[in-house]
């Protein structure tokens, strides 16, 4: 069976299911063919990037509203290529999905959810998704599955620190599994303490993975007592110690770092760079120069550039945003107009409305919506009306909260509402903020 996506025109009903957008979900009901629509999505995973993209509730309520069996999802866990095919993400929308089902009371869903952590090539996924329903009924027995498959690494990112009955049961049973547990439990109370002493020092509230400040000096006195010039030549060494000086001089914000980012950032990817771009995030306008250099040369800090002007730009950089929002739009670089749609929804450009509206019905990339939604909000309100109303079916978590902001009120919307805040399946954030807009109005 071929996994291939072949993404359909965003003007068909398949085209807008496979982006996620709330638009295929209310016309759906009344399309035939709908059903297979959806099961081909969730065979055939369109995400853009499944890592930071959602579509396994979407496809869910698509199959509870359309009252659509989950038999075809379990048939394609157990496709033969199965045993064939290592690309964990062949199943992984189809588990997520059998998940989200189970949460929202198909309980029959729970079944092959079990038998693919019993019997599929992806079983420890299958585990997860299990662990994540904190149900034992569901997964009596599945202990001695993980104690003989799993070696310690795999129990260590198996076992969460925060109370789960799953894995309060199978503790109960498995010497190994408490053994796991415990010392989950212990990292967790290590890196509270870690966060309170980090606040408290002015540091970055990270517990360090490679030695830092406090490896290196046990009270992080070592690199702040150092200069900025010697904190360069730390963080230029690329050693033990390079993150800490890198976080340190963020913490001063000296501009210096500027000049080790245009050092770093054209080599990515790399942890001392991503260690530079979260360090820089700190930073104000005081970036805005250099900034507005990288974004125009393309040198390999642009997206830093374009991260910063989409912060701390003013009305002067709004053509500079307008020309990179454009050319990601009509190259469909999705992932690139991010930082220029929420610039240019801060400084409230008008002129982005077009774009911003093609964006969001075009774009693979589910997680670039919120974003456009917050820009059209900020940029026309009247017109993003439609939109919000659309995203309060979305596929994105974020959608939906944005939308439940701005929405009108309408019976449809009201309606909506209500079923967001009373489903257990929907994001936390999202269930909480819906009565209050409910009310509000």
């Amino acid at each position: 069976m071929s996994n291939e996506v072949v993404m359909e025109s965003a003007r068909t009903l398949h085209g807008q299911l496979q982006r996620g957008l709330g638009r295929a979900a209310r016309r759906a009901a009344d399309r035939p063919g709908s059903g297979e629509y959806v099961y081909d999505c969730i065979r055939r995973d369109p995400r853009w990037d499944p890592q930071c993209e959602s579509r396994g509730l979407y496809y869910a309520r698509l199959l509870v509203d359309l009252e659509l069996p989950a038999g075809p999802v379990a048939e394609h866990l157990f496709h033969p290529s199965d045993h064939v095919d290592d690309d964990p993400w062949r199943v992984q929308l189809a588990l997520e999905v059998l998940s989200d089902l189970v949460r929202l009371s198909r309980r029959e869903a729970a079944a092959p959810l079990r038998r693919y952590a019993e019997e599929g090539s992806h079983w420890y996924d299958a585990l997860v998704e299990l662990i994540e329903l904190g149900d034992p009924a569901l997964t009596l027995g599945l202990d001695d599955v993980v104690a003989s498959r799993c070696d310690d690494a795999d129990l260590a990112q198996l076992v969460p620190s925060d109370p789960n009955p799953v894995i309060d049961a199978w503790a109960v049973r498995q010497p190994r599994i408490a053994e796991a547990l415990e010392r989950s439990r212990e990292r967790a109370r290590d890196n509270a303490r870690y966060r309170e002493a980090a606040r408290a020092a002015g540091l970055p509230g990270r517990p360090a993975r490679t030695g830092g400040p406090r490896a290196s000096s046990g009270d992080g006195s070592g690199l702040a007592a150092r200069s900025d010039g010697e904190l360069l030549d730390v963080a230029r060494r690329r050693g033990p110690d390079s993150v800490g000086a890198i976080f340190e001089l963020g913490r001063r914000r000296t501009l210096a770092l500027l000049d080790l980012a245009e050092e770093l950032l054209p080599e990515r990817p790399g942890r001392f760079g991503g260690a530079v771009c979260r360090a820089l995030a700190q930073y104000g306008p005081e970036t805005l120069p250099r900034a507005r250099a990288w974004a125009a040369a393309k040198g390999g800090c642009e997206d830093m550039g374009l991260r910063i002007l989409a912060r701390h730009g003013t009305r002067q950089d709004i053509p500079l945003l307008m020309d990179e929002l454009r050319e990601t739009v009509e190259k469909r670089e999705w992932g690139g107009a991010a930082s220029p749609a929420e610039g240019l929804g801060r400084l409230r450009a008008g002129e982005a409305v077009p774009l911003l509206k093609t964006a969001w019905t075009e774009s693979t990339y589910a997680y670039l919506r919120p974003r456009v939604l917050t820009a059209l909000t900020r940029t026309a309100p009247h017109t993003a009306e439609s939109y919000a109303v659309e995203g309060l079916w979305d596929c994105e978590a974020d959608v939906r909260e944005e939308a439940a902001r701005f929405a009108p009120h309408t019976r449809d919307t009201r309606l909506r509402l209500q079923r967001l805040h009373h489903d257990v399946a929907e994001d936390p954030e999202v269930a909480r903020i819906a009565p209050s807009f409910i009310t509000a109005r």
